[in-house]
């Protein structure tokens, strides 16, 4: 009797997903895969069999990875110092040659080998690939002093995206694949661009009209004035929050990069809590969910 009794409790367990499964069954969900949770052997090994598993109940998962630490470690090895400018790598074409090693050659590899070690079908991609990221140089700005004009600052190849290939990536859904897409893009002549992971999976996100958005970070959420999670915020409180200063730091880009892809028709965008076991599971199939969801 009680085998039975536990499995009746598995049974419950599950059923108690169906809703969810119902509510997202064939939606796309992007998830920008970054931090703690792309470097800790076991949180790796969960990411991957969470997406297969997504994949297997009716979801169509695509992943967009970071690599910022592995690629500084790197260039370490080879003692090469990075600078950064308002939070971005400075990429001459030596780094960029080691940053797209790191990221297409490397990291990309890993987390495909991975979710297909686990039963999946998962397809690495760079923006090269079938002109899937198509870029132009990013221009960074400086504030001066009031009424002197701003000052210009070149990060070297650094890149914002101006077109995705949403043809490529729906294919490869429609085909049961699981598309992995490294942050780089190529240039109008033919040069590659280091972008931003938020970014690209925000263009990502807005070209095939996803469902929901999830980006994993090192953090709770969003945190308000108090220092308590945020659960659910729309556009009007998270611009007030900006404004008043509460949304700072590396948050900033996160929630901006959210707006952007709701009003680009997204329904829902989240940012979740990476170093949590399960994170995006808990994310999907909750009705709280986890982390700070953001509509519009």
């Amino acid at each position: 009797m009680e085998d039975v009794k536990k499995y009746t409790e598995r049974a419950d367990i599950l059923l108690e997903a169906l809703p969810y499964i119902r509510r997202f069954y064939n939606k796309t969900i992007v998830i920008k895969y970054g931090g703690h949770a792309m470097v800790d052997n076991e949180l790796k090994y969960n990411f991957a069999r969470d997406v297969v598993m997504m994949k297997y109940v009716g979801f169509n998962p695509v992943v967009v990875h970071g690599g910022g630490p592995q690629i500084g470690a790197f260039l370490k090895k080879l003692g090469k110092e990075s600078a950064f400018v308002q939070g971005m790598r400075v990429t001459d074409e030596e780094t960029m040659d080691i940053v797209e090693m790191v990221l297409v050659g490397k990291v990309n590899k890993e987390i495909v080998g991975l979710i297909n070690h686990h039963g999946g079908k998962a397809v690495g991609l760079s923006g090269k690939d079938g002109n899937l990221t198509r870029a132009e140089k990013y221009l960074l700005s400086t504030e001066k002093a009031k009424d002197a004009p701003s000052e210009i600052i070149d990060v070297g190849l650094v890149g914002k995206v101006t077109a995705i290939n949403s043809d490529l990536i729906l294919s490869l859904v429609k085909d049961g694949f699981i598309p992995v897409i490294a942050p780089t893009g190529v240039g109008p002549q033919g040069e590659t661009y280091n972008i931003n992971a938020d970014l690209v999976a925000g263009a990502v996100a807005a070209a095939i009209q996803a469902e929901k958005l999830i980006l994993l970070t090192d953090v709770e959420g969003v945190l308000d004035e108090k220092g308590m999670l945020v659960n659910t915020m729309n556009g009007e409180t998270a611009r007030k929050m900006i404004e008043q200063g509460v949304i700072k730091g590396g948050m900033f880009p996160k929630v901006k990069c959210c707006l952007k892809v709701l009003r680009g028709g997204v329904n829902k965008a989240h940012i979740v809590d990476g170093r949590l076991k399960h994170a995006i599971l808990l994310e999907m199939f909750t009705d709280t969910g986890i982390g700070t969801e953001i509509v519009l």
